[in-house]
Protein backbone atom coordinates (compact mmCIF):
# COMPACT_ATOMS: atom_id res chain seq x y z
CA UNK A 1 0.00 0.00 0.00
CA UNK A 2 1.57 3.78 -0.90
CA UNK A 3 0.56 7.16 -0.46
CA UNK A 4 -0.87 9.04 -2.74
CA UNK A 5 -2.66 12.13 -3.61
CA UNK A 6 -5.96 13.75 -5.16
CA UNK A 7 -6.48 17.54 -5.17
CA UNK A 8 -4.65 17.90 -1.62
CA UNK A 9 -6.37 14.90 -0.12
CA UNK A 10 -4.02 12.25 1.77
CA UNK A 11 -5.04 8.94 0.49
CA UNK A 12 -4.20 5.00 0.94
CA UNK A 13 -4.18 3.28 -2.25
CA UNK A 14 -3.45 -0.90 -3.03
CA UNK A 15 -5.07 -3.62 -3.98
CA UNK A 16 -7.18 -6.47 -2.73
CA UNK A 17 -7.15 -9.84 -4.03
CA UNK A 18 -11.40 -10.80 -4.36
CA UNK A 19 -13.12 -13.53 -7.09
CA UNK A 20 -9.61 -13.46 -8.86
CA UNK A 21 -9.69 -9.75 -9.88
CA UNK A 22 -6.83 -7.73 -8.18
CA UNK A 23 -9.06 -4.60 -7.39
CA UNK A 24 -7.42 -1.18 -7.06
CA UNK A 25 -8.67 1.02 -4.10
CA UNK A 26 -7.88 4.25 -2.59
CA UNK A 27 -8.91 5.20 0.65
CA UNK A 28 -9.79 9.11 1.60
CA UNK A 29 -10.14 10.25 4.89
CA UNK A 30 -11.90 9.52 8.23
CA UNK A 31 -15.47 8.80 9.43
CA UNK A 32 -18.10 6.70 8.27
CA UNK A 33 -17.54 4.39 4.81
CA UNK A 34 -18.91 5.77 1.74
CA UNK A 35 -18.00 3.71 -1.35
CA UNK A 36 -17.75 4.99 -4.24
CA UNK A 37 -18.38 3.43 -8.00
CA UNK A 38 -17.28 5.18 -11.21
CA UNK A 39 -19.14 5.08 -14.55
CA UNK A 40 -18.06 3.24 -17.40
CA UNK A 41 -14.73 3.10 -19.59
CA UNK A 42 -13.95 6.12 -16.30
CA UNK A 43 -12.08 5.62 -12.92
CA UNK A 44 -11.86 7.11 -9.93
CA UNK A 45 -10.62 11.10 -11.54
CA UNK A 46 -13.19 11.46 -14.31
CA UNK A 47 -15.82 10.34 -11.84
CA UNK A 48 -15.83 12.14 -9.14
CA UNK A 49 -12.62 14.15 -8.98
CA UNK A 50 -14.67 17.43 -8.29
CA UNK A 51 -16.35 15.50 -5.36
CA UNK A 52 -13.88 12.80 -3.53
CA UNK A 53 -11.46 15.61 -1.48
CA UNK A 54 -14.94 17.53 0.02
CA UNK A 55 -16.43 14.27 0.87
CA UNK A 56 -13.36 13.06 2.34
CA UNK A 57 -13.07 15.94 4.98
CA UNK A 58 -15.99 13.91 7.22
CA UNK A 59 -16.13 10.78 6.23
CA UNK A 60 -14.07 7.55 5.17
CA UNK A 61 -13.94 7.83 1.41
CA UNK A 62 -13.45 4.21 -0.22
CA UNK A 63 -12.61 4.57 -3.95
CA UNK A 64 -12.58 1.40 -5.70
CA UNK A 65 -11.85 0.90 -9.71
CA UNK A 66 -14.01 -1.63 -11.19
CA UNK A 67 -12.99 -5.08 -13.85
CA UNK A 68 -10.63 -3.47 -16.39
CA UNK A 69 -11.24 0.29 -15.62
CA UNK A 70 -8.47 2.18 -14.34
CA UNK A 71 -5.88 0.59 -12.54
CA UNK A 72 -7.83 -2.88 -12.37
CA UNK A 73 -6.53 -4.87 -14.75
CA UNK A 74 -9.29 -7.02 -16.53
CA UNK A 75 -9.26 -11.27 -15.83
CA UNK A 76 -10.70 -13.81 -18.11
CA UNK A 77 -14.19 -13.65 -17.42
CA UNK A 78 -17.28 -11.36 -19.06
CA UNK A 79 -18.14 -7.72 -17.28
CA UNK A 80 -21.03 -7.94 -15.82
CA UNK A 81 -22.54 -5.92 -12.94
CA UNK A 82 -23.37 -8.74 -10.95
CA UNK A 83 -20.00 -10.09 -10.56
CA UNK A 84 -19.08 -6.55 -10.07
CA UNK A 85 -21.21 -6.33 -7.32
CA UNK A 86 -20.10 -9.50 -5.67
CA UNK A 87 -15.92 -8.14 -6.05
CA UNK A 88 -17.30 -4.52 -4.17
CA UNK A 89 -19.39 -6.74 -1.20
CA UNK A 90 -16.26 -8.95 -0.96
CA UNK A 91 -13.68 -5.88 -1.12
CA UNK A 92 -15.12 -4.68 1.15
CA UNK A 93 -15.28 -7.84 4.12
CA UNK A 94 -11.45 -7.94 2.79
CA UNK A 95 -11.09 -4.30 3.93
CA UNK A 96 -12.67 -5.35 7.30
CA UNK A 97 -15.50 -2.86 6.78
CA UNK A 98 -18.85 -4.30 7.65
CA UNK A 99 -21.32 -1.93 6.66
CA UNK A 100 -21.16 1.37 4.14
CA UNK A 101 -22.95 4.26 2.65
CA UNK A 102 -22.55 3.92 -1.30
CA UNK A 103 -22.40 6.53 -4.14
CA UNK A 104 -22.48 4.82 -7.59
CA UNK A 105 -22.99 6.78 -10.71
CA UNK A 106 -23.92 5.39 -13.85
CA UNK A 107 -22.72 2.03 -14.38
CA UNK A 108 -21.05 1.97 -10.93
CA UNK A 109 -24.80 3.11 -9.42
CA UNK A 110 -26.33 -0.10 -11.70
CA UNK A 111 -23.22 -2.14 -9.48
CA UNK A 112 -24.52 -0.33 -6.22
CA UNK A 113 -28.19 -1.24 -6.67
CA UNK A 114 -26.84 -4.80 -7.10
CA UNK A 115 -24.63 -4.52 -4.18
CA UNK A 116 -27.95 -3.63 -2.87
CA UNK A 117 -30.29 -6.71 -3.81
CA UNK A 118 -27.55 -9.25 -3.18
CA UNK A 119 -25.37 -8.10 -0.38
CA UNK A 120 -28.17 -5.61 1.71
CA UNK A 121 -25.96 -6.64 4.73
CA UNK A 122 -22.57 -4.20 3.62
CA UNK A 123 -25.13 -1.45 2.80
CA UNK A 124 -25.95 1.30 4.86
CA UNK A 125 -27.51 4.06 2.69
CA UNK A 126 -27.44 4.39 -1.10
CA UNK A 127 -26.64 6.91 -2.97
CA UNK A 128 -27.72 6.56 -7.14
CA UNK A 129 -26.59 8.82 -9.95
CA UNK A 130 -28.17 8.00 -12.91
CA UNK A 131 -29.31 4.64 -12.84
CA UNK A 132 -32.96 2.43 -14.30
CA UNK A 133 -33.78 -0.35 -12.81
CA UNK A 134 -35.46 -1.36 -16.19
CA UNK A 135 -34.05 -1.17 -19.77
CA UNK A 136 -37.31 0.76 -20.46
CA UNK A 137 -36.13 3.60 -18.15
CA UNK A 138 -33.48 4.61 -20.78
CA UNK A 139 -34.92 7.04 -23.29
CA UNK A 140 -35.68 5.23 -26.86
CA UNK A 141 -32.73 3.75 -29.11
CA UNK A 142 -30.00 5.14 -26.61
CA UNK A 143 -28.58 1.58 -26.05
CA UNK A 144 -29.05 0.97 -29.82
CA UNK A 145 -27.03 3.74 -30.61
CA UNK A 146 -24.41 2.74 -27.65
CA UNK A 147 -24.36 -0.94 -29.41
CA UNK A 148 -23.14 0.84 -32.85
CA UNK A 149 -20.43 2.85 -31.30
CA UNK A 150 -16.78 1.89 -32.29
CA UNK A 151 -13.98 2.21 -29.19
CA UNK A 152 -11.98 4.96 -31.78
CA UNK A 153 -15.54 6.84 -31.35
CA UNK A 154 -13.60 7.60 -27.59
CA UNK A 155 -10.23 8.42 -28.67
CA UNK A 156 -9.01 11.66 -27.30
CA UNK A 157 -11.61 11.94 -24.52
CA UNK A 158 -10.92 12.08 -20.85
CA UNK A 159 -11.82 8.87 -20.19
CA UNK A 160 -9.52 7.17 -22.63
CA UNK A 161 -6.85 9.23 -21.60
CA UNK A 162 -7.30 8.40 -17.90
CA UNK A 163 -7.40 4.90 -19.39
CA UNK A 164 -3.93 5.23 -21.71
CA UNK A 165 -2.17 7.23 -18.79
CA UNK A 166 -3.38 4.79 -15.67
CA UNK A 167 -4.57 1.16 -16.71
CA UNK A 168 -1.85 -2.01 -16.52
CA UNK A 169 -2.29 -2.44 -20.23
CA UNK A 170 -3.48 0.63 -21.88
CA UNK A 171 -3.28 -1.37 -25.34
CA UNK A 172 -6.50 -3.08 -24.09
CA UNK A 173 -8.70 -0.27 -24.31
CA UNK A 174 -10.69 -1.73 -27.31
CA UNK A 175 -11.14 -5.07 -25.56
CA UNK A 176 -12.81 -3.45 -22.36
CA UNK A 177 -14.96 -1.96 -25.15
CA UNK A 178 -16.25 -4.95 -26.38
CA UNK A 179 -16.60 -5.98 -22.98
CA UNK A 180 -18.96 -3.16 -22.33
CA UNK A 181 -21.02 -3.54 -24.94
CA UNK A 182 -21.42 -7.12 -24.55
CA UNK A 183 -22.42 -6.39 -20.92
CA UNK A 184 -25.13 -4.49 -22.07
CA UNK A 185 -26.73 -6.76 -24.75
CA UNK A 186 -27.13 -8.87 -21.38
CA UNK A 187 -27.94 -6.93 -18.64
CA UNK A 188 -32.07 -7.98 -17.13
CA UNK A 189 -34.15 -6.17 -15.76
CA UNK A 190 -34.40 -5.44 -11.92
CA UNK A 191 -37.99 -6.81 -10.96
CA UNK A 192 -40.01 -4.21 -9.29
CA UNK A 193 -40.78 -5.94 -6.49
CA UNK A 194 -36.73 -6.35 -5.61
CA UNK A 195 -36.79 -2.51 -5.86
CA UNK A 196 -39.26 -2.73 -3.31
CA UNK A 197 -37.70 -4.66 -0.76
CA UNK A 198 -34.72 -2.34 -0.74
CA UNK A 199 -34.55 -1.73 2.96
CA UNK A 200 -31.45 0.97 2.90
CA UNK A 201 -32.88 4.68 2.60
CA UNK A 202 -32.02 6.10 -1.06
CA UNK A 203 -31.10 8.86 -2.66
CA UNK A 204 -31.95 8.89 -6.76
CA UNK A 205 -30.32 11.73 -8.58
CA UNK A 206 -30.69 12.66 -12.34
CA UNK A 207 -29.80 15.26 -14.66
CA UNK A 208 -33.17 16.58 -16.35
CA UNK A 209 -31.55 15.08 -19.70
CA UNK A 210 -29.98 12.45 -18.52
CA UNK A 211 -30.21 9.16 -20.19
CA UNK A 212 -32.84 8.02 -17.71
CA UNK A 213 -36.06 8.94 -18.35
CA UNK A 214 -37.21 11.43 -15.79
CA UNK A 215 -40.79 9.17 -15.47
CA UNK A 216 -38.75 6.14 -14.53
CA UNK A 217 -36.93 7.66 -11.88
CA UNK A 218 -40.76 8.60 -10.25
CA UNK A 219 -41.48 5.36 -10.91
CA UNK A 220 -38.24 4.18 -8.95
CA UNK A 221 -38.49 6.67 -6.44
CA UNK A 222 -42.17 5.23 -5.67
CA UNK A 223 -41.16 1.85 -5.30
CA UNK A 224 -38.36 2.97 -2.83
CA UNK A 225 -41.71 4.84 -0.80
CA UNK A 226 -41.44 8.08 -1.91
CA UNK A 227 -43.53 10.26 -3.93
CA UNK A 228 -46.14 10.14 -1.03
CA UNK A 229 -47.62 13.56 0.83
CA UNK A 230 -44.93 14.53 3.04
CA UNK A 231 -46.81 16.89 5.67
CA UNK A 232 -49.08 13.91 6.90
CA UNK A 233 -48.34 12.75 9.88
CA UNK A 234 -46.47 9.63 8.45
CA UNK A 235 -43.61 12.79 7.50
CA UNK A 236 -40.94 12.19 5.08
CA UNK A 237 -40.07 8.96 3.19
CA UNK A 238 -36.61 7.29 3.89
CA UNK A 239 -35.53 7.59 0.32
CA UNK A 240 -35.27 10.93 -1.64
CA UNK A 241 -35.37 11.82 -4.99
CA UNK A 242 -33.30 14.96 -7.06
CA UNK A 243 -33.91 16.62 -10.82
CA UNK A 244 -30.70 18.50 -11.30
CA UNK A 245 -31.95 21.03 -14.12
CA UNK A 246 -29.85 21.86 -17.10
CA UNK A 247 -27.85 18.99 -16.50
CA UNK A 248 -26.90 15.73 -18.52
CA UNK A 249 -25.31 12.24 -18.14
CA UNK A 250 -22.34 13.36 -18.57
CA UNK A 251 -22.15 16.88 -16.76
CA UNK A 252 -23.81 15.27 -13.58
CA UNK A 253 -20.99 14.23 -11.54
CA UNK A 254 -19.23 18.24 -12.54
CA UNK A 255 -22.18 19.50 -10.52
CA UNK A 256 -20.07 19.92 -7.40
CA UNK A 257 -21.85 22.71 -5.47
CA UNK A 258 -25.51 20.90 -5.75
CA UNK A 259 -24.13 17.40 -5.50
CA UNK A 260 -21.77 18.24 -2.37
CA UNK A 261 -25.32 20.15 -0.92
CA UNK A 262 -27.27 17.39 -1.16
CA UNK A 263 -25.36 13.65 -0.90
CA UNK A 264 -23.42 14.84 2.91
CA UNK A 265 -26.97 15.98 4.20
CA UNK A 266 -28.92 12.79 2.75
CA UNK A 267 -25.94 10.39 4.26
CA UNK A 268 -25.50 12.31 7.88
CA UNK A 269 -28.98 12.08 8.25
CA UNK A 270 -30.02 9.76 11.34
CA UNK A 271 -31.15 6.03 10.09
CA UNK A 272 -34.66 5.87 10.48
CA UNK A 273 -35.80 3.18 13.10
CA UNK A 274 -36.40 0.08 12.33
CA UNK A 275 -40.03 -0.96 12.09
Amino acid sequence: MKETKMANTPARTGYTLVNGLNMYYEIHGTGQPLVLLHGAFSAIGTSFGKLLPSLAKTRQVIAFELQAHGHTADIDRPLTLEGMADDVAAALRQLGIQQADIFGYSMGAAVALHVATRHPDVLRKLVLASVTYQLSGVHPGLMEGLADMKPEMMFGSPWHEEYTQIAPHPENFATLFAKKTQMDRGIQDVPAETIRAIKAPTLLIIGDSDLVRPEHAVEMFRLLGGGVFGDAPAGLPNSQLAVLPGTSHVTLVDRADWLLSMIPAFLDAPMPEAP
